[in-house]
C-alpha cells in the first residue's frame, strides 16, 4: 500500500518551527556549549552509577537476547553494542534511573531534557561507525553537543507554558518529539522528513501519567524518558524511509493534539526557539531526588544537628513551597517502592533529619522499614506560598523555593530555613560546578580502573579536546 497523499494541508506552525529550528539555526552561544558538556558528562556519570544496580540492568541488552548489531552503537558502562532505537533506550534508561540527572525549570512542564543524551550519542555512534565503515568521516562530539542544545531546547520550549500533566498526559512525550526532530536532522533529513517525524510524535499513543501518581507509582518513572527517547529514533528513521508525516497532526479539529489534550487550546510559547533552556539547566548535584525536592534536603539538613537529639520530642513540620512541588511531592499513605519515596517530600525530609544526609540506597525497603520515618512522615504537611508559585514559573527568576520549620511539644521551634534556590540551580552554577565534576570524578571510579578513569577526565575537562573527538572514539572509552 502506497503511503504517498495526493495533496496534503499547510503543515501546523509548531511542526515547521521545530523543523526549521533544528536545520537551520546556528548556536553562537558559548555558555549553551559549555553547559551541554557539563550536561553530557553529568548524564553519563549518572548512567554509570545506575549500570550497577540490579532493577536497571535486568532491562538493558537487545530486544531479543543474543542480537548482535554490525556497526552498532555501544552502550556506555556495558558491552552491548546495538541498534540506535535499542541502544538510545538503554542509555537513557540508565541516565535517568537513579533519578539524579538534569532538570529544566521556570515551566509549566518541566521534566528531564537529559533524557534527549540516550537518543542523541546512540545515533551519532551509529551513525559515526557506519561512515567510518564507508570510508567517510565520523560526527564529531560538537555536533553531540548542538544536538543536545537544541533537544533541550525544544522540549523545554514547548513545556514552558503547555503542562500535560495536567490533564493526564506524562511529560515524556516531549522527549519523544524533541528526539525525533534533532535525530531525524542528524540522519540528514529534509524539512518534511522532519515534520514527518514530529508529526507522528503528537499521533503516537501518548503515557498517562497514572504510573507517576500517587497510589500507583512505580519503577517506570525510571524508564519512561527512555522509552520515549528511543521512539523518537524510531519515528526519525521511519521518516527517513518516506514515512508520510500528518500536518494538522496538532490543530486537526476533534482528532488533533490540541482538542485531545489540551480541549482546543493552542500551544502557547514564550519565545522563539535559541539556547536557553541548557543555558539555565538544574543539576541534581548532592540528593537523588526531584528537584523540587532539593531544597528541602538543604533545609533540613541545616536543622538536622538541632532536630536529631529531639525526634521524639517532633510535634509537626512544616514544608513551605511552590504548587508544583506539592503536586508531585507531598505524599501520603503507603510508599511502595523507591520510584515512589524518592518522589516524597515527607520521606527526604525525614531521611535527612535522622541521618543527617540522603543517598540513592536510603530509598530501598530495607532503609524504609525503619518506624520512626513513618512517624516523621505523619507530622509533616505542605504549604503553598502563592508568590513562590509565580516565582517557580517566572522565566527571570525560576525559583525554587522551600523552608522546613520543626515544631516541638513543649511550644519551642526551629528557625524556618529558607531555600530559595538549591544547589544546582543555575543562580548558584560557581558554587555547583567544582562539586558536579567531582560527582562525575566519583561515578567514573565506580566503573573504571584510574588509567581509564584519568583518560576520561582528561577527555571532558576540556571543551576543545571533547568537542574534536569523533563520536565513535568517545563512546568506546566509555564502553566495557
Amino acid at each position: 500500500m502506497s503511503t504517498k497523499t495526493t495533496a496534503s494541508p499547510k503543515a501546523d506552525n509548531v511542526l515547521t518551527d521545530i523543523a526549521k529550528y533544528v536545520i537551520n539555526y546556528r548556536i553562537t552561544s558559548v555558555e549553551a556549549y559549555r553547559a551541554a558538556r557539563l550536561c553530557l558528562i553529568d548524564s553519563l556519570g549518572c548512567a554509570l552509577h545506575a549500570s550497577l544496580h540490579p532493577a536497571c540492568t535486568k532491562l538493558l541488552g537487545p530486544v531479543v537476547p543474543g542480537i548482535t548489531v554490525a556497526n552498532g552503537a555501544k552502550v556506555p558502562g556495558t558491552s552491548f553494542q546495538l541498534d540506535p532505537v535499542a541502544a538510545a533506550f538503554n542509555l537513557s534508561a540508565m541516565i535517568r534511573w537513579l533519578d539524579f540527572s538534569d532538570t529544566a525549570s521556570g515551566g509549566r512542564e518541566n521534566g528531564h531534557p537529559s533524557d534527549n543524551i540516550g537518543a542523541i550519542l546512540a545515533t551519532a555512534d551509529y551513525l559515526s561507525r557506519v561512515r567510518i565503515a564507508g570510508g567517510k568521516k565520523p560526527l564529531l562530539m560538537r555536533d553531540v553537543l548542538t544536538a543536545m542544545v537544541k533537544a533541550y531546547e525544544i522540549q523545554g520550549g514547548i513545556g514552558h507554558r503547555n503542562s500535560f500533566h495536567s490533564h493526564g498526559y506524562d511529560n515524556a512525550i516531549l522527549v519523544k518529539v524533541a528526539s525525533a526532530a534533532v535525530v531525524a536532522a542528524m540522519l540528514g533529513g529534509t524539512n518534511d522528513e522532519i515534520v514527518s517525524a514530529v508529526s507522528n510524535s503528537f499521533v503516537d499513543g501518548q503515557t498517562l501519567r497514572n504510573y507517576r501518581q500517587e497510589g500507583s507509582m512505580g519503577s517506570r518513572k525510571s524508564w519512561a524518558g527512555a522509552d520515549a527517547a528511543s521512539r523518537g529514533v524510531y519515528l526519525a528513521l521511519l521518516a527517513l524511509r518516506g514515512e508520510m508525516g500528518y500536518p494538522i497532526a496538532l490543530s486537526a479539529k476533534k482528532w488533533g493534539a490540541y482538542d485531545t489534550f489540551f480541549k482546543g487550546a493552542p500551544f502557547e510559547f514564550q519565545r522563539k526557539y535559541g539556547s536557553t533552556i541548557i543555558e539555565n539547566v538544574n543539576f541534581k548535584i548532592s540528593y537523588p531526588t526531584a528537584f523540587n525536592c532539593q531544597p528541602a534536603v538543604e533545609c533540613a539538613l541545616k536543622l538536622y544537628p538541632e532536630v536529631s537529639p529531639r525526634l521524639a520530642e517532633v510535634e509537626k513540620i512544616v514544608i513551605t513551597t511552590h504548587s508544583r512541588g506539592i503536586t508531585i511531592s507531598d505524599k501520603r499513605g503507603p510508599l511502595r517502592n523507591p520510584a515512589d519515596r524518592d518522589h516524597c517530600f515527607q520521606y527526604i525530609v525525614a531521611i535527612a533529619l535522622l541521618k543527617g544526609s540522603l543517598s540513592v540506597t536510603d530509598y530501598e525497603d530495607e532503609v524504609a522499614a525503619d518506624p520512626r520515618i513513618d512517624v516523621l512522615r505523619a507530622k509533616t504537611v505542605c504549604v503553598e506560598n502563592k508568590q513562590w508559585t509565580r516565582d517557580n514559573t517566572d522565566p527571570k527568576k525560576r525559583a525554587v523555593p522551600c523552608a522546613v520549620q520543626v515544631f516541638f511539644k513543649d511550644g519551642s521551634k526551629t528557625r524556618n530555613i529558607t531555600i530559595e534556590y538549591p544547589l544546582g540551580h543555575q543562580a548558584r552554577r560557581k558554587d555547583g560546578i567544582p562539586l558536579l565534576e567531582a560527582k562525575f570524578e566519583a561515578n567514573l571510579a565506580r566503573r573504571f580502573a584510574p588509567k581509564r578513569q584519568a583518560a576520561i577526565l582528561s577527555l571532558c575537562r576540556s571543551q576543545q579536546r571533547l568537542e574534536a573527538t569523533p563520536v565513535h572514539e568517545f563512546v568506546d572509552l566509555l564502553a566495557v
